[in-house]
């Protein structure tokens, strides 16, 4: 494992080298994997709100919701096989994760990246020809496939690419793109949901062919990241690309300390194996519990379903669509606010400030869910009323565009050494996709049952993880990846699980002073 005795106040060495624009329009290029992830979630939400979608696939849900005036509000449109439409794709994007960590390891980044994007493409074109309930969701499927590839891939490519004081800021442009693609999607189905002759949601589905084709083209511009290069022998490739992205000669510190992560990672032939050490402990940890913790946000609630629950809780149909547009831009425009702040406030208290928000903001939602439909499921909702649900809504998801939402994804593709990255990157999308799989299945079926009450299950949740992150997770912000094992080594809790030997300077043992590398800073 590579690592340096000497950081900065910050937390690691800081290298030499400035943001140059060709590492900028790399990682803008790399970031648009997040476009297809993004698109699908919005766009899945609203065709399974619009009526000729319902009718042509799943007529007993659109029968209960037209015919049965009696049925409850919160029970209208609980339905497996809706549900399944929706997180088909995650199971399958779980699935397709392991394998893009081999093809990643193996090819390089960007060609993950264009496989995911490929594949992709063919099940977007399918979705929009579909004719019967199995073509659906097979085309769902090789999109989970694309989502699994981007997912796996992206965050990896733009932590290596970005200089370790910028990381953040570029590492969130996913997340950006992410929210960028549901608001094109929220828009998409706003518009076609208003062609009268009934396939707009072919349209809406189809569409997802355009960021698709971007990531898929822009991947072959790409170059690969030095760490990649390394890692599959290129060294004198991946000198000069360090060389280009840095903007600067004086790389000879950087590229020593990436040559010594690869001479690890090289003698490491089982990853999957190796990951499970007692020395990796943190960072399992982590690749488990962030992405389970992410989902539990109920941001999915929101962001899948948020024209069905919009409809539900008695917005019409044109209106429910139009509130998803209004959270679709809140998303984009508070994640923008992370990236502008993610370096210099540190990843902590953007986590513990977003968690306290979406805590208040989804007790007050499920309260005023509560005072107008109580147990029953049965009443309905003044304008002025629903729009004040709309505005604690769109605060909550402020409070999860700056904070869960970007670093969800940042903070495991960070902290992983070199050997075990890809395979680490593996599980925190396989975590991820799982339990946006069972959040996206059971949603409907919990909120017939819990009601309201399921506003005050995930804000329970928040509460859990919010203390998670106050005592477990250390601060990384500019610190390199290649010297991450330094932060978790002084850790009051984590320093326990990584021994004095498995902290390295080019390949010796750093000096411990008082159970800390010597010079780590405070």
């Amino acid at each position: 494992m590579a690592g340096g005795a000497v950081v900065s106040a910050t937390g690691g060495k800081d290298y030499p080298g400035k943001l140059t624009m060709f590492v900028f329009l790399t990682c803008i290029v790399a970031a648009t994997g997040g476009l297809i992830f993004g698109y699908d979630i919005g766009i899945s939400g609203g065709v399974t709100s619009m009526d000729p979608f319902l009718k042509k696939f799943f007529p007993s849900v659109y029968r209960k919701e037209k015919e049965d005036t009696s049925t409850n509000q919160y029970c209208k449109f609980d339905s497996q096989l809706l549900t399944t439409f929706t997180s088909s794709l995650y199971l399958a994007a779980l699935i397709a994760s392991f394998f893009a960590s081999t093809v990643t390891r193996l090819f390089g980044r960007k060609w993950s990246m264009f496989g995911g994007g490929l594949v992709f493409l063919v099940g977007a074109a399918l979705n929009g020809a579909a004719e019967n309930v199995a073509m659906l969701i097979f085309g769902r499927i090789l999109l989970g496939i694309g989502v699994g590839f981007a997912n796996q891939s992206v965050p990896v490519y733009l932590s290596e690419m970005a200089p370790a004081r910028l990381r953040g800021m570029l590492n969130m442009c996913f997340q950006l793109m992410i929210t960028i693609g549901i608001l094109c999607a929220n828009l998409i189905n706003y518009g076609s949901d208003k062609i009268k002759a009934g396939w707009g949601w072919r349209l809406s589905l189809a569409l997802a062919a355009v960021p698709a084709a971007i990531i898929t083209l822009g991947s072959l511009f790409l170059p690969d990241t030095p760490n990649s290069l390394i890692d599959r022998g290129y060294d004198e490739a991946a000198l000069q690309m360090l060389r280009r992205i840095r903007g600067t000669d004086d790389i000879n510190e950087e590229y020593n300390d990436l040559v010594v992560a690869s001479e690890e990672s090289k003698k490491i032939q089982h990853p999957w194996a190796n990951i499970l050490k007692r020395k990796y402990r943190p960072q399992l940890t982590m690749a488990i519990a962030i992405p389970f913790f992410q989902q539990l946000t109920g941001i999915n609630v929101i962001e899948f379903y948020a024209p069905v629950l919009f409809k539900t809780i008695g917005f019409g149909n044109n209106s429910s669509l139009l509130s998803a547009v209004i959270i679709g831009l809140v998303n984009v425009l508070c994640t923008l606010v992370s990236i502008f702040t993610v370096d210099k406030l540190g990843r902590r208290k953007l986590f513990l400030q977003g968690g306290t928000q979406m805590f208040i903001c989804q007790v007050i939602v499920g309260t005023l869910i509560a005072i107008k439909f109580g147990t029953s499921g049965e009443g309905d909702m003044p304008k002025t009323y629903a729009a004040f649900v709309v505005v604690f809504i769109c605060i909550y998801v402020a409070g999860f565009a700056w904070s869960w939402g970007p670093l969800g994804w940042l903070v495991p593709s960070e902290i992983f050494p070199l050997e075990i990255r890809s395979a680490g990157q593996a599980i925190n999308v396989s975590v991820n996709m799982l339990f946006t799989f069972a959040i996206a299945q059971a949603f409907l079926s919990m909120l017939c049952h819990l009601k309201f009450g399921l506003f005050y299950f995930f804000a329970g949740w928040v509460v859990i993880m919010t203390i998670f992150i106050a005592f477990l997770l250390p601060e990384t912000k500019n610190v390199p990846i290649e010297e991450m094992v330094v932060v978790w080594k002084r850790h009051w809790f984590w320093g326990k699980f990584i021994a004095d030997e498995d902290i390295h300077v080019s390949g010796k043992a750093v000096e411990i002073s008082n159970g800390k590398p010597k010079g780590a800073g405070v």
